[in-house]
């Protein structure tokens, strides 16, 4: 008996040091998507309706990541607490895990995966044993329920704030369209789009509404299934009439002059093997996870026509959103570029452990100084447009990536919309950039 023992845990040690796929017990599933189903974390002092400030934030030390800490204690923001409430994600993308699991495993070398359909890829718990457990998460995110197969935010406005006077530089309105082309598990066709020649995974569309130097300009993303393909995208500015290429370092570069590259988008905007991923743990933390219309929202710009009111902002130049936070269970990655000539050193990811969004991210320069620091409001898809209710949907509704070297930042304020029908898949290709454009 002692020797059998000793042989399954080899072989479960040379499984899972060699990615392989593992057959999935329900007990699994449920943990991974249902964390406070048992019971909700919680903290010493901590409860819903506590404010987080200057003066008694030391209290919170281990629970606050150290970016957001640094805010609070300077006395540039407060963070009011909500109550952990359960983001559950549509049961068909928990049953296509359930389905798939025991199918998936990692190739040979980072971006390399076999017998993913849909669902979450690797929703075991991670190892810190595994050298590859960082890798398993950020593929959970990538194949993640983010927007599900398609979704709008229509529309979008980014805001430049100067961090010292809390001056607004400028305003930009876009609309962006988000089409997942496999791995669909809820919208028609599933469980992918075809015929699809170009073998895509997702494709990402923005058009610029206002104002008027850039309107219509637009950009388009493809991201192939195969990881190791490069993204082809392109750009159209409006004033030049024409498309190009996009350099594949022009996703590093500041994306209309914001303080935002186009690979931070949603967390991370870019292939599995573009970079290293080691995980460091996993913690409670409080994140930005909200019901929308339980907040206080703002009355004085960007009221829809539907009565929709956007995010408010305040704090610091008006750099950050005024939203509720929830303690949630949330697995810390660390992604280091594998090119050495990229502008960042890391980036170090906060990913919620039932949803696997993105909602803080916190990026460090070549010389491993704090440089950017990104925060994703996620809201309860029950508690926003009607349209959104049911979707299982975890709404980003809210961002802010500040600048703490230039004392700058960009805001972001949503009306993020499930529908199939705004984002049709030829809206996702280069003729229609062109057709648009003209």
């Amino acid at each position: 008996m002692h020797k059998k023992n000793i042989f399954r845990l080899t072989t479960l040690a040379l499984a899972l040091a060699a990615g392989q796929a593992m057959a999935i017990d329900e007990s699994v599933i449920k943990n991974s998507f249902y964390p406070y189903a048992k019971e909700k974390p919680s903290h010493a002092g901590l409860s819903a309706g506590t404010v987080i400030n200057k003066a008694n934030v030391a209290q919170f030390k281990d629970i606050i990541d150290p970016a957001f800490y640094s805010f609070i204690e300077k006395g540039w923001v407060e963070l009011k607490v909500g109550e952990t409430t359960s983001f559950d994600l549509h049961p068909n993308y928990v049953k296509a895990t359930q389905d798939g699991a025991d199918q998936v495993k990692l190739g040979a070398k980072p971006g390399e995966i076999s017998g993913w359909v849909a669902g979450r890829p690797f929703p075991q718990e991670p190892d810190a044993n595994d050298p590859r457990a960082g890798e398993k998460l950020a593929w959970n995110y990538k194949y993640g329920y983010n927007w599900g197969d398609s979704a709008a935010i229509y529309p979008f406005y980014w805001k430049y704030r100067d961090m010292n006077s809390g001056k607004v530089e400028r305003t930009i309105k876009f609309n962006f369209h988000f089409l997942n082309f496999t791995g669909r598990v809820n919208q028609e066709p599933k469980p992918a789009i075809t015929p699809n020649p170009s073998e895509l995974f997702r494709g990402i569309y923005v058009n610029v509404l206002e104002p008027h130097d850039v309107r219509n300009t637009q950009l388009l993303i493809h991201r192939a299934q195969d990881d190791l393909k490069r993204d082809n995208s392109w750009l159209y500015l409006g004033f030049q009439r024409r498309v190009r290429r996009l350099a594949t370092g022009q996703v590093t570069d500041a994306f209309l002059g914001s303080d935002l590259m186009i690979e931070d988008f949603e967390g991370y905007n870019g292939r599995i093997s573009d970079m290293k991923w080691t995980y460091k743990g996993t913690r409670f933390m409080l994140m930005p996870f909200y019901n929308h219309n339980a907040l206080t929202l703002d009355n004085d710009t960007h009221k829809d026509s539907d009565g929709y009111k956007v995010v408010a902002f305040g704090g610091q130049g008006g750099c950050f959103p005024d939203i509720t936070w929830q303690l949630r269970k949330v697995y810390e990655v660390e992604s280091v570029p594998v090119d050495g000539s990229h502008p960042l050193s890391k980036r170090v990811h906060y990913m919620d452990a039932q949803t696997f969004t993105v909602p803080r991210t916190v990026s460090y320069d070549r010389k491993g100084a704090m440089w950017k620091t990104f925060t994703i409001g996620q809201a309860h898809p029950d508690h926003h447009l009607p349209v959104n209710k049911g979707s299982g949907v975890s709404i980003d509704d809210s961002f802010s990536m500040v600048d703490v070297q230039a004392m700058h930042c960009t805001t972001g304020q949503f009306k993020g919309i499930v529908d199939p029908k705004l984002s049709p898949p030829e809206m996702f290709s280069v003729q229609h950039m062109r057709a648009t454009g003209n």
